[in-house]
């Protein structure tokens, strides 16, 4: 039995470069997964992306080129037993630069790597983050953006 429901605002990207979406492999989880975090007091959503983007992935010339929207997302955590409602908040982001920073610790539980649209959408674990994906993809059918779109 579930002791209750905690929600709580995350935020992440989808990093473009190249013509290819930066994912992370969490190995740990057996989760492919879109880089997110919560959203800390004192942030904006886009403040928050970006900062958990960095941290989780390394790259930190990052620049948030569009808004791609809000959803919720519903779980049941049997670790803690409490259900969750996390309202995730995503941005499309273009990689400016190949530097990398340090990464906390805790991040380095993810490894980061680029696939194309068609197999980010194909090894993302959860469908909420593949729709994400889709959205991106779309967007950046119309309007070129990050040296990817309406040419490919």
């Amino acid at each position: 039995m579930m002791k209750g429901t905690k929600s709580y605002r995350a935020a992440g990207g989808v990093v473009v470069h190249d013509g290819a979406v930066l994912l992370l492999d969490r190995p740990g989880r057996g989760e492919v997964r879109l880089p997110k975090g919560h959203v800390e007091p004192g942030e904006n959503a886009a403040q928050a992306a970006l900062r958990e983007v960095r941290e989780e992935t390394g790259y930190a010339q990052l620049r948030v080129v569009r808004d791609l929207g809000t959803q919720w997302v519903e779980f049941d955590n049997p670790n803690d037993g409490y259900h969750y409602r996390r309202q995730e908040h995503y941005f499309l982001m273009c990689l400016e630069g190949p530097e990398r920073a340090e990464r906390p610790a805790v991040d380095a539980q993810f490894i980061s790597f680029w696939a194309s649209f068609e197999e980010a959408i194909a090894v993302l674990t959860f469908e909420s983050e593949r729709a994400v994906v889709q959205r991106a993809e779309m967007v950046l059918k119309e309007t070129p953006l990050c040296g990817y779109g309406a040419s490919e």
